[in-house]
């Protein structure tokens, strides 16, 4: 059974710092100087915003509806649009070594994928894999319920030698991922169903952070031998340095609702 490092360490302070943790980690497996890394944490009130949404001429009015909910923003390391990280969701980042990893994209998305459905059902969750219609950062690996309710997103970055492929699980707190969304999207002129976003909690009421992470963890124990870690100091050092390829504008609400202003220098 392959070895691979679990590491529940998350970072909320500053935002950018949690993704420039995971991108610091994928640079190093890359380079051959950290294992196979697997995290999995609770984040901070975060919306992740991705390459397409950076060119919206409504990005700016996003990031500042975001914090106008007490949510920071943050450029994603992976691609897809906005989506949401709470207390109340699973924040996972696998970086895994790959000489080759475009070849392999589609079976890294797939086995995700099934761990994540996997220990779902195992909670009491009829879920599947599979995007529902009108969700929001649509995908085709996502996890959702019944077939109505987006439950999991995931997405992927490639690098030399390596490939990331992360995501959230809303745990609780669907209507908070709901009320950011709803203007972010609206702002970045993106249409989507509100509707389709769920939670475990929704579905199995009394659902708890730590069940949901443990049945994870369960799943990924199965294919993996894990064995817990933490950052390493040049890991963090690296994450130090990578965090300003992760901020998100810097502007502040405006006296109006969603008017925008660039804080004085």
């Amino acid at each position: 059974m392959r070895t691979l490092r679990l590491l529940r360490e998350g970072f909320t302070s500053p935002p950018t710092l949690d993704t420039a943790v995971s991108h610091a980690i994928l640079r190093r497996v890359s380079g051959g100087l950290e294992p196979a890394t697997l995290r999995l944490h609770r984040p901070g009130p975060i919306v992740a915003f991705g390459p397409k949404d950076r060119h919206s001429q409504g990005y700016e009015h996003a990031i500042g509806l975001a914090a106008e909910r007490g949510f920071g923003s943050v450029q994603r390391l992976a691609g897809g649009r906005a989506a949401v990280f709470d207390v109340q969701t699973i924040a996972f980042s696998w970086a895994i070594a790959d000489p080759s990893p475009r070849e392999r994209i589609e079976e890294r998305f797939a086995e995700v994928a099934a761990i994540m459905a996997a220990a779902l059902r195992d909670l009491g969750v009829d879920a599947r894999v599979g995007e529902v219609p009108g969700e929001y950062c649509p995908g085709r690996h996502s996890v959702n319920a019944r077939g109505k309710r987006k439950l999991v997103g995931v997405g992927q970055r490639l690098v030399a030698r390596a490939a990331h492929v992360g995501g959230v699980v809303v745990v609780g707190g669907s209507d908070r991922v709901r009320d950011v969304l709803v203007p972010v999207y609206e702002a970045l002129g993106i249409a989507w169903d509100p509707a389709t976003t769920g939670s475990l909690e929704d579905e199995v009421p009394g659902m708890k952070w730590e069940e949901a992470l443990d049945a994870i963890l369960a799943r990924f124990g199965e294919r993996y031998d894990l064995s817990e870690g933490g950052v390493s100091p040049g890991t963090m050092d690296l994450a130090l340095t990578l965090q300003t390829r992760h901020e998100a504008p810097d502007v502040l609400p405006g006296p109006r609702h969603g008017a925008m202003v660039r804080p004085p220098r």
